[in-house]
């Protein structure tokens, strides 16, 4: 989860240190959701938090104004001469095209040799109009800063003209209706909703593949549908997404359980690996055919269980657990 944090505001501030242990990023956030007065701020707020904090293993990540904004050269200056060595990742909004990731490139290139900054300072992107949906490929290889790429729903609904006012999600009106029963039109017909963000979303994923970068799912904006949320993380997940966004503690818990592959998966994924020895044929396993590409699957889900358990003592444990049990079995 990359959880959202206002650097300007003093109660959210005191509250870094103990949320820090709890994410994989932690992320002053400089741009939407701080008013226009506050900019300044929010930035210096950030520059004492990072020189103040011992972040561990939790990365620290800013999102800066938007490159047409008159705050986002400022955000850059100050952030990487000031705490450059702490940054991890500068998210970028609003991202149309490669030519604004080749100038965010050039002016960290040129901001990290000012300060002797130790490493390179990656970038991620946020997909949140038409025409950076139309240009997602050439986004995501155009720097190798590139960390990956997020959906930004609210600002690319309003890009396309969409009829939601919705933060992420979906929307009641965007269904599908059964046929009729026999002749009688008038009979109760089942309807199903459908994903608004999931062609977007497909194509961002395959971008990010592509370029070897990482996919994240971005913000659910009602803090309260946590059902709606939790189904919402689990389909990004499913297709494909590393990640999300939380906007709230609440929704940490519910990302960290999403992206995080469930036990029994990862002890089938396992057993899938010993059974097909060098990966290639094909062998039955409960009355199933499993084959190379099956056990390519298999490696997906246990290289990222293993990369969280080794962060997680508590999914280790789980694992270790389901793997002993389906070895009883």
């Amino acid at each position: 989860m990359i959880h959202f944090f206002d650097p300007g505001n003093e109660k959210m501030a005191a509250k870094v240190p103990s949320i820090a242990p709890t994410v994989d990023i932690l992320l002053g956030n400089l741009e939407d959701a701080v008013a226009a007065d506050r900019k300044e701020a929010a930035r210096s707020g950030l520059v004492k938090i990072a020189k103040a904090t011992d972040f561990g293993d939790t990365q620290l990540w800013t999102r800066i104004n938007s490159l047409d904004s008159p705050w986002a050269l400022d955000d850059l200056l100050t952030l990487v001469t000031e705490i450059g060595d702490k940054l991890d990742v500068i998210m970028v909004p609003k991202v149309e095209g490669a030519e604004d990731i080749h100038y965010v490139d050039r002016l960290l290139a040129q901001l990290e040799a000012k300060a002797q900054v130790q490493r390179p300072i990656l970038v991620h992107a946020i997909l949140e109009t038409a025409t950076g949906v139309a240009n997602v490929e050439e986004i995501a290889g155009a720097s190798p800063r590139m960390q990956g790429i997020s959906l930004g729903p609210a600002d690319l609904a309003a890009s396309r003209r969409m009829k939601t006012t919705r933060v992420g999600g979906g929307h009641p009106g965007y269904l599908v209706r059964e046929d009729p029963h026999g002749e009688d039109g008038s009979a109760p017909r089942a309807t199903f909703q459908q994903d608004l963000w999931h062609y977007t979303l497909a194509r961002m994923v395959d971008a990010c593949a592509a370029h070897g970068i990482l996919p994240f799912y971005g913000p659910f904006g009602d803090i309260k549908d946590t059902t709606a949320c939790e189904d919402q993380f689990r389909n990004a997940f499913l297709l494909g997404c590393v990640g999300a966004w939380s906007l709230h503690p609440v929704q940490i818990g519910l990302a960290k359980k999403v992206f995080s592959p469930a036990p029994a998966d990862v002890a089938w994924a396992r057993r899938v690996i010993g059974a097909m020895g060098d990966g290639t044929g094909a062998v039955m396993i409960d009355g199933k055919m499993q084959d190379d590409a099956t056990y390519k699957q298999c490696q997906v889900v246990v290289e990222l269980a293993e990369a969280l358990a080794a962060r997680d003592p508590e999914l280790r444990d789980a694992y270790a657990a389901a793997e002993t049990q389906q070895n009883e079995e």
